[in-house]
């Protein structure tokens, strides 16, 4: 059981409205590390010299997509195994079907709520204390 204070998060989105929402539902959950990245490739790059132990990354965004850095992360040994919340609009069963083949360890549909984002967060490290 982690303290969400000791978990260090990365917010990829390429609208800066949805990376200050979920910015502010993890300070609403305790997260107090939280970079942000306005697109796949920016990501790729902040987790290549900071890793972080959590990505919440948009699906759909210019230069590298939500999927793509998730291969990215998941191909690198040295980050391979970071926690992973794929964020979209489309719920199609078809890309949670992709995003779970490559890896992904939650999936959450926009718009959130708080309460929905600390349900995906805890489903994967467990109680937030």
């Amino acid at each position: 059981m982690p303290a969400a204070s000791s978990i260090p998060c990365l917010v990829v989105d390429d609208q800066q409205t949805i990376r200050s929402l979920v910015r502010t539902g993890l300070q609403q959950l305790g997260f107090r590390t939280i970079h942000e990245a306005a697109d796949g490739e920016d990501g790729l790059r902040h987790m290549l010299s900071r890793p972080v132990q959590l990505v919440i990354s948009d699906y759909n965004m210019p230069k590298l997509d939500g999927l793509g850095l998730l291969r990215a992360i998941r191909s690198h040994p040295p980050i391979q195994k970071t926690a992973f919340i794929m964020l979209t609009g489309r719920a199609d069963k078809e890309l949670v079907q992709r995003a779970v083949q490559f890896g992904v360890n939650n999936y959450l549909v926009k718009p959130f709520t708080v309460g929905t984002l600390k349900e995906k967060i805890e489903a994967i490290f467990g109680a937030l204390t």
